[in-house]
């Protein structure tokens, strides 16, 4: 087991080079194969995962370049454990819902490359391992967006690529200045995260350091205003591209803030909280605003992802356990139901070949296997009790209620606006009398559809009402993240806001 995570990084690149090699009408099976295995592999690393352990595990490292501490260093603990999963997870499902594309086996080699880059960037202990990884899924995307997408994918792709590249050079910039202060520390050059996590920055430069990584993880969410980028993305990209988008490369922003923001850059964190609780707090009410005024079912669900990384970004920056539990595990939810969302808008595109609200009505009448499946997962959207978005949601807000009750409660309205637009287009949608012949005999999901959707709904159920096997590891490493925080802290406000907020959580 001790090379399980080179496995799982490397094993989908190797099988990508193999599937040049395949027969064009066999590559779809093999893809699928290939992801399935890679999905098993994940699972193989949670049972072997000792949740007791809040720690780094399975920790490999080989020297890449030694005078500059460059290292290829991967390891995981309870906060990446699940994202692996996710990207396994969401890799496979995403290749078994696949329509019929042109140019298909371009299409699954691509996505078997993209994998690689998303498992790499939750495995990585070395910044800058991350940072390639990080910056390789870029390219992927992009050609997923650009080969594969809508009359405007160019444009679509282009601006993803820009937006998101441009934040990572400026990390880059942080990234360099953080490796030549711990070299003036130490003596030494090391781009361990560990190492970095326990080195001590001044309070101003900490500030610097923290707005520097703050932009590379803040267009990645997308957080407002930066999230200009993602609704051109997702209306453009095909249904797969859609699919891993939402489910996983949104992902790593939040992730970058839980691994790089909060443990090195402490006193920074607390003090930028209030900002950043109002960036999020504008994310979730605005573009929840937003996505009740489209006519385009994937651009309601677009905004929609926007509102809830909203929510994730408020958990994080609660600081106590409750909150960044809650964002880790919303994290988790909403790859899975904002993917399982796009999935469904690309079966009825793929039989209409329209996403227009205003061109369905009556859906329930001829699709009632389809009508259910959506309606659980945009319940699971919305936050109902008993199903997986209900356990983040309740539990990022309650984390952030402790730092301010109002800024929750104002949080809590994109709640309520988010069942109002989901409702919304689900009735005009589905309910109604047919008013268009041609869905009046349109085919509802077939074997191939139900195959990727039912292990999701499956998932929305049984996390909804027992999360205890996934909220158990990530609650024992966030405790350890949060302990490190303060130890670490130099600043007496920072020491007694990290205090106040996690009374009540050392008090459980």
């Amino acid at each position: 087991m001790d090379s399980i995570l080179s496995m799982l990084i490397f094993f989908p690149a190797m099988a990508a080079m193999l599937g040049f090699v395949i027969e064009k009408e066999n590559l779809r099976t093999y893809g699928i194969a290939i992801t399935a295995v890679e999905f098993v592999l994940s699972l193989a690393l949670w049972a072997s995962f000792d949740p007791n352990i809040a720690g780094y595990q399975f920790v490999q490292v080989v020297p890449l370049i030694s005078q500059f501490g460059i290292n290829y260093h991967v390891g995981i603990d309870g906060i990446s454990l699940f994202l692996i999963i996710l990207s396994t997870f969401m890799t496979m499902i995403s290749l078994i819902g696949l329509g019929d594309m042109k140019s298909e086996k371009n299409l699954i080699v691509t996505v078997l490359f993209l994998e690689m880059t998303m498992v790499g960037v939750f495995a990585s202990l070395d910044v800058i391992l991350f940072y390639l990884f990080w910056e390789l899924s870029l390219v992927p995307m992009l050609y997923i967006i650009g080969a594969w997408g809508g009359p405007k994918r160019i444009y679509a792709a282009i601006k993803f690529f820009l937006y998101t590249f441009a934040g990572s050079l400026v990390m880059l910039v942080g990234i360099l200045y953080m490796a030549y202060l711990y070299h003036q520390a130490t003596g030494v050059w090391s781009f361990s995260i560990p190492a970095w996590q326990e080195l001590v920055v001044a309070f101003d430069v900490q500030l610097w350091l923290f707005a520097a990584f703050f932009i590379g993880f803040a267009i990645k969410v997308p957080m407002f205003p930066f999230h200009t980028w993602l609704p051109y993305a997702h209306g453009q990209a095909p249904t797969i591209g859609s699919v891993i988008l939402a489910a996983v490369l949104l992902k790593m922003g939040t992730y970058g803030f839980v691994r790089f923001s909060l443990p090195m850059f402490p006193d920074a964190a607390v003090y930028f909280t209030t900002p950043i609780a109002i960036l999020a707090i504008i994310m979730v009410i605005y573009t929840a605003m937003i996505a009740f005024a489209q006519k385009d079912m994937k651009q309601v669900i677009a905004y929609s992802s926007v509102s809830h990384m909203g929510i994730i970004v408020l958990g994080t920056f609660a600081l106590n356990a409750e909150g960044i539990v809650g964002s880790i595990f919303l994290m988790i939810s909403h790859g899975i139901v904002s993917g399982a969302l796009f999935m469904l808008v690309g079966v009825i595109y793929d039989r209409r070949g329209t996403k227009m609200i205003a061109d369905f009505g009556g859906l329930a009448h001829s699709m009632p296997r389809y009508a259910t499946i959506f309606a659980i997962m945009l319940m699971a959207s919305v936050g109902l009790p008993l199903t997986i978005g209900f356990v983040g949601e309740f539990l990022a807000l309650i984390g952030f209620f402790k730092v301010s009750p109002f800024m929750t409660f104002l949080a809590g309205t994109g709640i309520i606006l988010g069942a109002i637009y989901m409702l919304s287009m689900y009735k005009d949608s589905f309910f109604g009398v047919i008013t268009n012949e041609k869905n009046r005999i349109l085919s509802d999901v077939n074997k191939r559809e139900l195959t990727a959707l039912v292990p999701l709904i499956a998932l929305v159920v049984i996390l909804g009402i027992y999360p205890k096997p996934v909220l158990e590891p990530i609650n024992n490493s966030v405790k350890l993240l949060i302990s490190n925080m303060e130890k670490k802290s130099q600043n007496h406000e920072t020491k007694r806001h990290l205090k106040n907020v996690n009374t009540i959580g050392e008090a459980k």
